[in-house]
């Protein structure tokens, strides 16, 4: 059986496997979790992050208001599953000199590496994406730090340790428009200002990821490697359809692919994720795992709009990726 590296978390959110279903993840049977307009005057929350903070659980949430600006505000929970997010968007207490006006942030994770929670987002720069990153100690307090890369980059996702002695960051370098391509890259820094040694991790290969690849949660450290959940995009006759899937990396080079899922985890099929401003998108961007039974509870943006959660155990989903 498949050992978490990490903590205990008995107190994630958990709903077993309905009878009958033989999906290796399973929908929350109270999605969407967050609707749209749980925060006033906002237009949609989704792609999101949450993270263990004490005995209870903090998050970022990517909130687009009424004006459909793009925001990332601070919220906390005491279950994981019903949540007070904050009605006014996150504003720094510092950032870098000469780093710019700020333009719009959204799709944020947030890890915790040497006792600091780190938060990354992709940034609007100049008007250009590219990857945002700040520390906070508290989720009320945040301080900005210099970008990662230059534009155009996406999907910016730490590893929750460092490896080698370096920080480690997934990446996807796209476009300023909505990028119809796109591979998974990781890149490593000595400090979180500087970074480098660009490596290529994997490549789009199957059809239901066939158009762009992109790292989903923060990776969840096993003992027979790093569990890396994605999502995949295809472009079919009516637009772009996401979905997500698994793949496990060499703990020491994440550049080496170890297994990698053939058919997805999951794709749109309930209609929260298949209507809503951007149709057919699930797109995972947290996960909560518990060390002690394997459970994991994974939160993915549907179609643009909502926020809903899944359940797995995470040697089933590698067995998946293994046997697929």
């Amino acid at each position: 059986m498949t050992r978490i590296i990490g903590k205990n978390l008995p107190n994630i959110p958990w709903e077993d496997r309905p009878a009958g279903c033989n999906e290796t993840v399973w929908r929350y049977s109270a999605n969407p979790l967050i609707t749209r307009d749980a925060v006033p005057e906002c237009n949609s929350i989704f792609n999101s992050a949450v993270i263990p903070f004490g005995d209870r659980f903090a998050g970022v949430f990517r909130c687009d208001n009424r004006n459909r600006e793009m925001r990332i505000h601070a919220g906390f929970s005491d279950d994981a599953l019903k949540w007070k997010i904050d009605p006014k968007p996150i504003e720094f207490a510092t950032r870098p000199k000469g780093i710019g006006d700020f333009w719009y942030a959204y799709d944020p994770r947030v890890c915790k590496i040497d006792g600091e929670y780190l938060v990354t987002w992709c940034n609007g720069y100049a008007n250009y994406p590219t990857i945002g990153l700040a520390k906070t100690a508290d989720f009320k307090a945040f301080h900005q730090l210099e970008n990662a890369f230059l534009p155009f980059n996406r999907n910016g996702v730490l590893f929750p340790r460092r490896i080698n002695g370096k920080y480690m960051m997934l990446n996807r370098p796209s476009d300023n428009g909505h990028t119809p391509f796109g591979d998974i890259f990781v890149s490593s820094s000595p400090d979180l200002i500087y970074w480098g040694e660009h490596r290529l991790v994997m490549k789009t290969c199957m059809p239901w990821e066939s158009t762009k690849i992109g790292a989903g949660p923060i990776p969840i450290e096993t003992d027979e490697g790093w569990l890396l959940i994605y999502h995949g995009v295809l472009t079919s006759c009516s637009g772009y359809v996401y979905h997500w899937g698994a793949a496990l990396l060499d703990l020491d080079d994440p550049t080496k692919v170890i297994a990698r899922n053939k058919s997805y985890l999951m794709a749109p099929r309930m209609d929260y994720e298949r209507m809503g401003d951007v149709p057919n998108v699930t797109f995972p961007c947290a996960a909560l795992a518990d060390a002690a039974t394997g459970r994991i509870a994974v939160y993915y943006g549907c179609a643009d709009t909502v926020t809903g959660l899944a359940f797995g155990y995470v040697d089933e989903i590698i067995e998946h990726i293994r046997k697929n």
